[in-house]
Parts: C-alpha cells; sequence; structure tokens
C-alpha cells in the first residue's frame, strides 16, 4: 500500500496499472459511476506534497497528494483523502513555481483522485512540461473511460500533459509485488509519450522502496509501498500496529 507522507497509516497507492494494455479488466460496480471535475479557475485541493520523493515514480520527484476521491476503493489507505471539503488551496500556477524550483525531474500526481480535479491539474501539468519536467499520473480511472464519449475535454487536457500514466482502481485481493509503484495487478501502465519508454522493459525489475522521515519534533511520516506487515515490522516498538480495517 502506498503511504502518503503527511499520514502515518496512510494511503494505498490508490491507482496503479499494469502492463498487458491489450485486456481491458472488467470495472468494479459504483454506486456512483459520474465523471466528477472542477473549473481551472478554482485552486487546487492539496492534500500533501513531497517536495523531492525517489519512491514515486522515476528518479527523484515532485509528489503531489490530491483531495478528493469519487472512486473511493475498498481498502484504500488514504480514506481521509476521500472528502473534497478537506486539503489546502493552492493555485496550479504556484504550485507549478514550487515544482519547478525542487530539483525533481519530474512532478508524480496521486490523491485522492487527480482527474477530479482534471481542469487545474492539466494546468499545472502543462506548466511543469513546458518548464522541462515530466509528469507521471495516477488515476483509478482505466485510460478507456478517460478517453470515452462521457469524458470532459478536462480529462484530454490532462492526459495530453501527462508522460506516464497508472490506471485502474485498487484491488485489495489482487496485489502487486512484482513492479514498482502500482498496487494491485490490474493496474496498468501507459507510456503516452516517449519520455520514460526505456522504462517499459524494466518494470518487473525495478523494487519498490519506502522512505521513512523523522521530524526534529520526532513525528515519524512514511511514503512508498509496502503491505501492511511490513509497516508494523518497521515500525515495531515505534508506533501502535497499522492494520488495516474494511474501508468503503
Amino acid at each position: 500500500m502506498e503511504a502518503s507522507p503527511s499520514d502515518l497509516s496512510g494511503p494505498a497507492r490508490c491507482p496503479r496499472p499494469t502492463h498487458p494494455p491489450s485486456i481491458v479488466p472488467p470495472r468494479p460496480s459504483r454506486e456512483a459511476d459520474a465523471f466528477l471535475t472542477t473549473d481551472s479557475a478554482l485552486p487546487l485541493r492539496i492534500a500533501a506534497i513531497s517536495p523531492l520523493t525517489e519512491v514515486e515514480g522515476p528518479g527523484k520527484r515532485f509528489a503531489v497528494w490530491a483531495q478528493g476521491c469519487s472512486i473511493r476503493c475498498d481498502g484504500c489507505f488514504n480514506p481521509h483523502l476521500w472528502g473534497a471539503a478537506g486539503g489546502r488551496p493552492t493555485g496550479p500556477d504556484e504550485l507549478a513555481q514550487q515544482a519547478l524550483a525542487s530539483g525533481a525531474e519530474g512532478v508524480t500526481l496521486l490523491g485522492g483522485e487527480p482527474f477530479d480535479q482534471a481542469d487545474g491539474f492539466a494546468t499545472f501539468a502543462r506548466t511543469v512540461r513546458d518548464g522541462g519536467l515530466s509528469v507521471m499520473t495516477f488515476t483509478g480511472h482505466y485510460l478507456e473511460d478517460l478517453r470515452g464519449p462521457d469524458a470532459p475535454p478536462s480529462f484530454a487536457a490532462l492526459l495530453a500533459a501527462t508522460d506516464l500514466l497508472v490506471d485502474g482502481p485498487y484491488l485489495a485481493d489482487q496485489l502487486d509485488h512484482a513492479r514498482p509503484w502500482v498496487g494491485s495487478r490490474n493496474q496498468r501502465f501507459h507510456f503516452l509519450t516517449d519520455r520514460y519508454l526505456h522504462l517499459r522493459s524494466r518494470l518487473p525489475g525495478l523494487a519498490d522502496r519506502l522512505e521513512v522521515r523523522v521530524s526534529p519534533t520526532g513525528e515519524v511520516s512514511i511514503n512508498g509501498w509496502a503491505d501492511v506487515a511490513a509497516l508494523d515490522e518497521l515500525l515495531q516498538d515505534s508506533t501502535p500496529a497499522v492494520g488495516r480495517g474494511s474501508v468503503r
């Protein structure tokens, strides 16, 4: 599961894609399947930022966790990111300037669900791409739906500004320990540009990692991918067991 840097129990890296894109996995049933989007003039709702991380995609990355998720996968480790009312309002241009000054080779958009705020994130992604950074985006939607007839134009705009897309909801009964950055086997990698095409054949050999930071006040933050047992072993004698309940 993927832990966000702002919460010890962290979020499961909600969306993570797999590789055989020739077969579209069945979509999980949902009570509400409508697309949610926001106006690009509105500030982005940002739950957390890791300004320089090496566990959220290729190389050193400026990782952004979106606040709000309309998909809400069972077993998600980030249910605190589901509500759209939380997070810190940040303008796309302001966020882009932070990313461009970070020293990262690219940005990674996670959540939450970035496509719930596709207008604003498209503006952000275009700006950092123009500044030379790459863009990796995680989504709980499948690419076919993002390009479907019911998809708003903002989806196409964010896809056009994305180099590497990871699609599909997190499925807790299909854990993926073979590929980096993804949480379950149904999730797929889509190389939308040739920026990271050289990684296509190397993915199974790339290991997942965790980053653990301890603040001067003793606060422990973790991001990256690990299962619950590994987190509990890592934090043994320092915090209560992380565990995982039934989340919907």
